[in-house]
């Protein structure tokens, strides 16, 4: 089995946000990057697959020289080879054409993606890749098991969970759950050195087409003066005379 895991390079949830250039461009200076956390639990899934049934284990970026830190941690975690397709993730649908480009040309047969990013929280690539490479698709995927050409998937969904059969070639929108937490890998000094002879391929962008752009961005308005009250009869006097919600 050929696996393709797709890894988004985020910024690391600690770090403070800011913008320039009229709060039209994120600012990543001082900014930690890291593996997109629910690309992490694919990646760790897939290493399984690796480990218990041979599985080839392929990760790839959409982005400049910048993310091959982020992909050189996947090759580290155990991955076998990386792919960076330079070119900057402008939007949700640009970054789902330049991945199913590389899927169809390298014949896989189940790719592992986040079901969503945690920098733009868009969940649509996923979805975008499995329709422009005509694989089945599942969402939120919370456990997957692979048996030749036959796959079980679960999946989260509204008051519960559901269990689907489907077949490869497939591409799953996975997030925690598909592995626990405990279970997600540091790498370790073998895993390190190792990466530094993996491969790691640049590919051109196929189409620089893009259907959205950013105009501005703007950070959540900042929480509101905490007021303090002694008494039930003060709050309830409060909320009716002055917040008057009730």
């Amino acid at each position: 089995m050929k696996i393709l895991v797709c890894i988004s390079h985020v910024p690391d949830t600690t770090s403070k946000i800011n913008f320039t250039d009229g709060d039209t461009k994120f600012d990543t200076n001082g900014v930690q990057f890291v593996i997109n956390p629910n690309d992490e639990f694919g990646l760790t899934r897939a290493m399984w697959f690796k480990e218990k049934q041979g599985a080839t284990v392929h990760v790839v970026n959409v982005g400049g020289p910048e993310t091959e830190p982020t992909l050189r941690k996947a090759l580290a975690i155990g991955a076998d080879e990386a792919i960076r397709i330079n070119t900057a993730p402008t939007d949700g649908f640009s970054v789902a054409k330049q991945l199913a480009n590389v899927i169809k040309e390298g014949n896989y047969d189940l790719v592992i993606g986040g079901r969503e990013s945690i920098d733009y929280n868009g969940g649509m690539v996923p979805g975008m890749v499995a329709k422009l490479t005509g694989f089945n698709f599942v969402n939120t995927c919370i456990g997957l098991e692979v048996e030749g050409t036959q796959a079980t998937a679960i999946r989260e969904m509204d008051g519960g969970k559901e269990t689907l059969k489907t077949s490869l070639p497939l591409v799953i929108g996975g997030q925690k759950g598909l592995v626990e937490e405990s279970d997600l890998r540091i790498p370790n000094m073998r895993g390190i050195m190792q990466a530094r002879t993996k491969p790691l391929m640049v590919k051109e962008a196929a189409d620089l087409t893009t259907e959205t752009a950013s105009v501005k961005f703007e950070k959540p308005a900042p929480k509101g003066a905490v007021k303090l009250v002694n008494t039930a009869a003060e709050l309830v006097n409060l909320l009716h005379n002055e917040a008057k919600v009730i």
